[in-house]
């Protein structure tokens, strides 16, 4: 996924009310940009770190810039981008899925995106083939590193996503194929659950693995051009 437009250089003034970050841009201006993130961003929200901005497609729209990418050393490695916007990864995914570059998605010839199911729910993408089980995809977003090249999911506590867990269980159990995608906004090598952060959902990945739910983990190649899902990443949780 290439950004449409080059993005905008800053510096991180304060990240607040979650969805708000006040951004020094290189011309000497500062303003406010929308935070596309419900999470904790932990070790990336830093006064002082440097930042990319997109501009808002919507030109009536109140804030005008969307902060996409910040440069921190995560995990105590060497510094890398990292993109911050959870709106990005279904997009990601819907480029991949049509580029047949998910091998393990890669025989379904229908993609449908928000699609209603379990209780009061939409799955992110269901794919469907003739005469095969329709598969049920969820797409988590993942940007924790708190050791170098170790990815974890999530940074806060996730009741939500663990919900989906285990709607997607259901759906196993009433003969579909269930799978999660974690899209991985850095370069990392391994990933498993940050279960210290949130017991409740590594307790609900493990119900849902043991009952045939699928999970894959993706590392993005990220550049101030681009995001793109580069490579799968191994899935490290113990029995």
């Amino acid at each position: 996924m290439r950004f449409s437009e080059p993005l905008i250089e800053g510096r991180l003034v304060q990240r607040y009310k979650r969805f708000l970050a006040d951004i020094d841009l290189s011309s000497g201006e500062r303003i406010t940009a929308h935070c596309a993130n419900p999470g904790a961003m932990l070790g990336l929200n830093a006064p002082g770190s440097r930042v990319l901005l997109s501009r808002a497609t919507n030109p009536a729209r109140k804030l005008k810039y969307n902060w996409e990418l910040v440069e921190v050393a995560a995990g105590g490695g060497p510094d890398q981008w990292i993109g911050i916007n959870t709106s990005r990864p279904n997009a990601l995914v819907a480029e991949a899925l049509r580029e047949k570059r998910l091998a393990p998605f890669s025989r379904y010839d229908r993609v449908r995106p928000e699609v209603k199911y379990g209780r009061a729910s939409r799955v992110d993408f269901l794919l469907e083939k003739d005469g095969e089980p329709p598969c049920y995809l969820e797409v988590k977003n993942c940007h924790l590193m708190r050791q170098p090249r170790f990815a974890e999911f999530p940074d806060c506590v996730a009741a939500r996503s663990a919900k989906h867990l285990y709607e997607l269980t259901d759906m196993v159990a009433a003969g579909a194929r269930a799978a999660l995608v974690y899209v991985i906004q850095m370069d990392a090598d391994r990933f498993d659950v940050a279960r210290d952060i949130d017991p409740a959902y590594d307790k609900a990945f493990r119900h849902a693995l043991a009952a045939g739910v699928e999970s894959y983990a993706y590392a993005c190649r990220i550049t101030p051009d681009e995001v793109v899902i580069d490579r799968p990443v191994e899935i490290v949780t113990p029995p």
